[in-house]
């Protein structure tokens, strides 16, 4: 579906959004779940198991979350998000979670399409993001129940489905197809684009003085926009949009607001070391999985060389233990380091990746012993280098060098989120101004409350460039913006009422 009616030229679109999404993933999808006026109350006969939260919401059970105070509601509320929204939703959602309990959510949903507000949601493959492009031998990290979004339980659309969950952890395809269904069954597609790719997104500078009222605004059929002279013309978004016969068509959208739920999985980190552009360097779990999909790895001497110690790296440890490879494990960090994402699983549940962690532990390297034949660990190493006879130079802590001969290697030490169309890639925008934007190490600067960037008003973040790599906490950014872009559009009805306006506002 074309972004705008066909008979208008996408070259010199004059359509003005008050909202523009760029990403469908999670966030997007569920920050466009709650625009199309969806909204959560508190259930007839819930309730919550933290008794000052419980309270709290008794107060107010005849408003929706989005129309209360939700510092008040997330003071005092502790998580594993440093987003004080993200771990209120997430406690109404899944009750004591961490605690390993199943409580069912305390809120129920209704659609109260008064509370609509407009928007397009941008993407470049269909509604799921980068979950259609996930390595699909994995399981995930989170059980389907946390991977769910509002209003429609995973487990009943597996039922729905006929397929059956052999365990609470799934496939990532299963999350792509839960994904893509949900878009479709909440009646939400006519907000989304597919195979649109974003070039700029600019801040259009007015002077104060000018006429809200010369901002055309051109209804389009599809997304039912109506003419307003409310919405002020603050972004230009330009993009194309790859259509059928694989051309690309471009056009220029103007936003009020925009809000970036790319995710942060597009560019993958390198080491920046001399070497890195070989060909047997590999920076993704699907590329090294093809490679052994393809016997390009079968009855090699030599081992693989994996680079990391997060959940990623252990996919790609288990990837190469299960296929007889063998493996030389390279990480920065001392086995004992309590932020190694290990610590945070419990062993019953991800058993897999405690056999990773016990490897790490207790079959490290030694002067004495060399190589293991399966595995061996290099906790507290980097690579220096990478040689074109497929020889990599390893360094300790202490300094001391060691070269080993591999049949491949893979660098699996997080990503970058792509923000090319912002100014300065975005890193204006971060904790750290003169470094990228990283999921970890230096996410979106906002307002805890509202997901409004700090540096740049009228355009929020969501989801992992704010920190919230887990699908059940990027849920609570959706609810903040939703928050307060219902607040400022309550605002704009009441000036305008006062000034003896019309209709109001779309």
């Amino acid at each position: 579906m074309p972004l705008v009616e066909e008979t208008s030229l996408l070259e010199d679109s004059s359509v003005t959004f008050p909202v523009v999404i760029i990403g469908n993933g999670p966030s997007g999808i569920c920050l466009s779940y709650m625009l199309s006026g969806y909204r959560p109350y508190l259930s007839s006969e819930a309730i919550h198991p933290n008794t000052i939260l419980n309270s709290k919401l008794e107060e107010a059970r005849h408003l929706s979350i989005v129309d209360q105070d939700l510092e008040y509601l997330s003071e005092g509320l502790e998580g594993r998000s440093s987003n004080p929204v993200a771990v209120l939703f997430d406690t109404l959602l899944h009750p004591d979670a961490d605690f390993g309990y199943d409580y069912p959510s305390v809120l129920h949903w209704k659609l109260e399409q008064h509370h609509y507000i407009p928007h397009v949601v941008l993407g470049k493959g269909p509604p799921g993001g980068a979950w259609h492009n996930m390595e699909g031998s994995m399981l995930t990290i989170s059980f389907g129940s946390w991977m769910e979004l509002p209003g429609l339980k995973f487990k009943d659309w597996v039922s729905s489905k006929r397929r059956n969950l052999k365990g609470d952890r799934v496939m990532p395809e299963e999350i792509a197809r839960y994904y893509k269904h949900y878009v479709k069954v909440m009646g939400l597609q006519k907000n989304f684009r597919e195979n649109t790719y974003i070039t700029s997104v600019s801040r259009l500078y007015r002077d104060q003085d000018d006429d809200d009222s010369q901002d055309r605004d051109i209804s389009t059929k599809h997304l039912q926009i109506e003419k307003s002279n409310f919405i002020k013309r603050n972004w230009e978004i330009r993009g194309y949009q790859r259509i059928a016969d694989g051309s690309h068509v471009p056009f220029c959208l103007f936003a009020e607001n925009v809000a970036l739920a790319t995710g942060t999985l597009d560019s993958p980190a390198h080491l920046e070391i001399e070497g890195e552009d070989f060909p047997f360097v590999f920076h993704s779990m699907p590329e090294f999985g093809a490679a052994i999909n393809k016997g390009k790895l079968r009855g090699k001497v030599d081992p693989v060389l994996i680079v990391g110690s997060g959940l990623t790296a252990a996919d790609a440890v288990l990837c190469a233990y299960n296929s007889n490879i063998p493996v030389i494990h390279v990480f920065r960090r001392r086995v004992t380091d309590p932020s190694l994402i290990f610590k945070q699983l419990p062993k019953k549940l991800y058993p897999e990746y405690h056999k990773v962690y016990h490897m790490m532990c207790t079959q490290s390297y030694s002067v004495d012993s060399n190589l293991l034949s399966d595995y061996t660990s290099f906790p507290e190493h980097h690579v220096l280098s990478f040689k074109s006879d497929m020889k990599c130079v390893l360094q300790s802590v202490s300094g001391l060098k060691k070269i080993f001969k591999l049949s491949a290697a893979v660098v699996l030490i997080g990503s970058h989120p792509n923000l090319s169309f912002l100014k300065d890639q975005g890193c204006y925008l971060g904790h750290k101004s003169s470094q990228p934007i990283t999921c970890k190490g230096n996410p979106v600067e906002i307002d805890t409350y509202t997901y409004e960037c700090i540096k740049e008003a009228n355009l929020f973040a969501l989801g992992p460039l704010v920190g919230d790599n887990f699908v059940r906490f990027l849920k609570g950014g959706a609810l903040g913006v939703t928050r307060c872009l219902a607040t400022r559009q309550k605002k704009k009805q009441h000036l305008f009422v006062e000034r003896g306006g019309g209709d109001g506002i779309a």
